[in-house]
């Protein structure tokens, strides 16, 4: 396994980004990339991209503008662009497609959205989803895209008052339900976090610098433009009515009301036409499935639902 790194403009025109290739040795079956969450960098993807190359899929992930190593300085961290900074987003994972499809042009391309990169990942697919040969909705939800409007509308106010680079608890505080009240959200209590049952894995993310600053109003509103969109039956209307789609999340995450979420969304995929749709909730997982203590069961079926329903629809269609 190699790995490598590159760096590209964002489409803010003045920021580098910083995108990482897990490549296996033999040339690759396939190529996954991945949307990484909020507040959060494409590192903490390693062990799934790694396991992922030892079975020949290449695997690829930038850094969102605002995270990671896609910054300028740790001073702008969670800082996105006031304009549309949703679409830079998702430009942003448009260029890295663009290049790895360049580099391995004859195999099939799925991409993969945890968390808000899969509210993204949704946005994405109506302007972007031709040719995937897949996509993977991971620790999604869907909330009414009126709700979403109302949140841009809070935002965009307290910018007014304070600019954009403020960091607000309040508007932070708006993303948490009430399906998040029976979970600890701050660390300290390792065995009952909203992350994760792994409590080595929740010590380790809450004491990462890069995991634990407060987005600024920027951040927000990239969020909760791509969370309105994603809810939108007029743009899930525009994703290929035929792309292979998994929708995964754990049981018990919040940020899917605990599988109601995801219903929803699978309801309002098939009430638009598609027909390419698995829906799996891992019982008992919390919000990050790949680093759950089953993660290894979770990393095998996303590999089995690959392999079956992507591989071959790039075959069949051939």
């Amino acid at each position: 396994m190699k790995e490598e790194y590159i760096t590209y403009r964002s489409a803010d025109g003045r920021t580098d980004i910083s995108a990482k290739f897990w490549l296996p040795e033999q040339e690759p079956l396939a190529v996954l990339q991945i949307a990484h969450g909020m507040v959060e960098y494409k590192e903490r993807y390693d062990g799934f991209a790694k396991w992922l190359t030892e079975r020949g899929i290449a695997v690829c992930a930038n850094d969102h503008l605002g995270h990671g190593d896609s910054v300028v300085s740790t001073e702008r961290w969670g800082y996105v662009t006031k304009k549309d900074p949703s679409g830079v987003f998702v430009e942003d994972m448009n260029e890295l497609r663009k290049t790895a499809q360049e580099r391995f042009a004859d195999v099939p391309y799925i991409i993969l959205g945890h968390s808000m990169g899969s509210y993204v990942l949704r946005k994405y697919l109506g302007i972007y989803g031709e040719g995937l040969a897949g996509a993977i909705i991971m620790g999604t939800g869907q909330m009414p895209p009126a709700v979403g409007k109302i949140a841009i509308a809070l935002v965009n106010c307290l910018a007014f008052f304070r600019g954009w680079k403020h960091r607000s608890r309040f508007i932070q505080n708006l993303t948490y339900d009430k399906y998040y009240k029976k979970y600890d959200l701050t660390g300290r209590d390792t065995s009952n976090s909203w992350l994760t049952k792994d409590p080595e894995i929740v010590r380790k993310y809450y004491s990462d610098p890069k995991c634990t600053y407060l987005f600024t109003l920027t951040g927000h509103k990239a969020l909760f433009e791509a969370v309105s969109v994603s809810a939108d039956d007029k743009a899930a209307e525009k994703i290929p009515a035929d792309l292979p789609m998994l929708l995964v999340s754990g049981a018990m995450d919040p940020v899917g009301a605990e599988g109601e979420g995801v219903r929803k969304v699978n309801e309002q995929l098939e009430r638009t036409g598609h027909t390419a749709v698995t829906m799996k909730l891992f019982e008992n997982d919390r919000h990050e499935i790949l680093n759950e203590t089953n993660r290894e069961d979770v990393y095998a079926y996303i590999y089995g639902w690959i392999m079956e329903k992507c591989l071959k629809k790039a075959v069949s269609a051939e």
